[in-house]
């Protein structure tokens, strides 16, 4: 019986170390039919909807993605650049602007969900002579949900090559002091332009609390990054607060809400409020529509004056200087 592995390239020489980013996912337009294939693609992983498919199955395809398909794509279609999806026209230039910072390495860019995909990618830089691979997801708290998942198609791929890379994976990066110092420079950069809000709000998003309570470390990351920036911003504790967005279904999800908190401060006489998402490397759906439309309109029906927006670090060069020293440490031993 033939082995079911794929030839390997015949490539001289000691072979390349390549680095791949890897962020959620897109859209390819912002049209019904192909939000329906992303949702499907993203909502069918194990990792994301930790439920047994006989169940799940039915809902996501009979009743999700025919009531919601539809929804999404108007709210991509209103945050649509012309280069596509905010989410991947970002990172495409955080890619490149990191190939200028490792210029002796090849920087490739994929998607987890949609395209490119993760498995495009890593042929494409097999063929190029790739032997030794750095993963580094774009996500600085760690989840299950979104850097394990990662790491499982990544490996899913790899194991039809008959020749296997070596492979080194960043889980997080919530701590590290370069990623915090860009983070302060966006907010210092936003206050003075515009001053400082009332408050400040550090908008994750959410999970399913079922699993914090399985162990997973993300909610524990998120508290330590947001007291970490608070710190370096010298907040006093009632000038600051950590929430959590973009909940979905009737489960119990980590708490507390950020729709909620925004909806009690406008009816408490809260007048602005800045609110940053410090786990988006990139600005995507859930920040430019989510946050800076739908949560405002929240806010300011509930009382609120103005809702600002603090922009993710995209391809800042603050990110890009943070993810290259990130890189770097991680390479360490192999060479270039």
């Amino acid at each position: 019986m033939t082995p079911p592995y794929r030839d390997a390239p015949q490539a001289a020489g000691p072979g390349k170390t390549a680095v791949l980013l890897v962020n959620l996912g897109t859209p390819d337009a912002a049209t019904r039919p192909a939000v329906k294939r992303y949702l499907a693609q993203f909502l069918h992983d194990h990792r994301v909807v930790e439920l047994t498919r006989w169940l799940w199955c039915p809902i996501l395809h009979f009743i999700i993605l025919p009531l919601r398909s539809g929804k999404v794509a108007k709210k991509y279609a209103s945050i649509w650049m012309e280069g596509g999806s905010p989410l991947l026209v970002h990172t495409q230039r955080l890619a490149k602007a990191l190939q200028h910072s490792l210029p002796d390495l090849p920087v490739r860019m994929a998607m987890r969900y949609g395209n490119p995909s993760i498995p495009s990618v890593l042929r494409q830089l097999e063929a190029e002579g790739m032997t030794r691979l750095l993963v580094l997801p774009l996500y600085p708290q760690y989840s299950a949900s979104t850097s394990a998942t990662v790491l499982d198609a990544v490996n899913q791929e790899i194991k039809t090559w008959r020749r296997v890379p070596e492979l080194r994976f960043i889980a997080d990066y919530h701590d590290d002091a370069g990623w915090l110092d860009a983070m302060e420079a966006r907010i210092r950069g936003h206050w003075d332009l515009h001053g400082r809000a009332d408050k400040l709000l550090f908008s994750f998003h959410g999970l399913p609390k079922r699993f914090e309570r399985a162990g997973d470390p993300y909610p524990r990351q998120c508290e330590a990054g947001a007291r970490l920036l608070a710190a370096r911003l010298g907040l006093a504790p009632e000038e600051w607060f950590l929430t959590y967005q973009s909940r979905f279904g009737r489960e119990e999800w980590l708490q507390p809400y950020t729709d909620k908190t925004l909806e009690q401060w406008g009816k408490a006489g809260v007048g602005t409020v800045d609110v940053v998402c410090p786990g988006f490397a990139a600005d995507c759906l859930e920040t430019l529509e989510e946050i800076a439309v739908e949560n405002d309109e929240v806010f300011r029906h509930a009382g609120g004056q103005k809702l600002r927006y603090i922009s993710a670090l995209n391809d800042a060069p603050g990110h890009v200087a943070a993810l290259a020293s990130l890189a770097r440490r991680h390479l360490q031993g192999w060479p270039h």
